[in-house]
């Protein structure tokens, strides 16, 4: 048996060399492989990761009780097998959690009471602190927790989504391996669970709050009339940013449900890291008022901007 190889930098793992010169996975890696992965839930980036997982010949399942037509429509589509509840989901070897931040601590709860003794991938944008509080639930019941923090939109294509791991190294090497010829590419960093959250958190700060930002002076140019001289002075000062690219602020529109609640999990950081955390709880209170927006395919910069006003 020889040690960890390097495939295009990323760890293949523990590999057995058989006579004949074949070379297989580890016993007990090829027996955890037949075993079914759990997703908890597949929204818009569970079902691109749940697909990717498919692709690689993995069984998905999830628990449909209490979905949506949606979800489940959505499901199909990806290739996922679904079950009733998450008990249902308890003799798979990783489950992984991507869930509004918000029910991050409440699907944690019910893997825990469901008997799982697995790996479990926290893949929520949550604050490091309840990562670790996640953590020590499922520990205290027998299961290994590995901390996700995803950085990009679904991953659909190569080189556009990030997956950062922290955690037990045996843990995290085996969702690298997971992930090793997927679209969603895995970096393990060391360390313990919480901080792969703090570096996603500490991403989304910059990133969530220029849309919001974006977002309070296009309104504020519209209200005046401006709309078009901002857009051209952002252009032109500012080329690639929002406020340059007020289309763009239509997707953060339709994910402010998700992203309040991001926010709030980010002030909740930066209250345990002694930083002033009052600007991510007023950007809670910003997205709050487009809620009405939630998964809108039709909402326009326009409709946006006045939801602004009309709350």
């Amino acid at each position: 048996m020889q040690g960890a190889e390097r495939l295009s930098g990323r760890a293949i793992g523990v590999l057995l060399v058989t006579t004949n010169g074949a070379v297989e996975p580890a016993p007990d890696e090829a027996g955890l492989a037949r075993r079914p992965i759990g997703l908890l839930h597949p929204g818009a980036m569970g079902a691109v990761i749940g697909a990717q997982l498919v692709h690689t010949g993995r069984t998905v399942l999830w628990a449909g009780a209490g979905r949506s037509e949606t979800t489940r429509r959505r499901a199909e589509a990806a290739g996922l097998q679904a079950r009733s509840g998450t008990a249902d989901l308890a003799h798979c070897s990783v489950i992984f959690s991507v869930c509004p931040p918000a029910a991050a601590l409440e699907v944690a709860a019910a893997v825990a009471g469901s008997g799982f003794d697995g790996l479990y991938v926290e893949a929520n944008a949550i604050s490091p602190q309840h990562a670790q509080e996640i953590a020590a639930l499922l520990g205290g019941r027998g299961a290994t927790v590995v901390d996700g923090g995803i950085v990009g939109p679904p991953p659909r294509e190569p080189d556009t989504t990030r997956i950062y791991l922290s955690g037990p190294d045996d843990a995290v090497g085996r969702i690298d391996r997971m992930f090793a010829t997927t679209t969603l590419r895995p970096v393990a960093l060391t360390g313990p669970v919480g901080r792969a959250s703090a570096l996603k958190l500490a991403f989304a700060t910059y990133n969530k709050l220029s849309h919001v930002l974006a977002a309070q002076a296009h309104a504020l140019a519209d209200s005046h009339g401006l709309s078009d001289e901002l857009g051209e002075l952002a252009e032109a000062m500012l080329p690639g940013t929002p406020l340059a690219r007020p289309g763009g602020l239509v997707g953060a529109g339709r994910s402010a449900w998700r992203w309040e609640g991001e926010m709030n999990e980010i002030a909740a950081a930066c209250t345990d890291a002694a930083i002033p955390p009052e600007v991510l709880r007023a950007a809670g209170t910003f997205l709050a008022r487009w809620r009405v927006c939630k998964d809108d395919e039709s909402l326009t910069v326009d409709r946006l901007l006045a939801a602004l006003r009309d709350a």
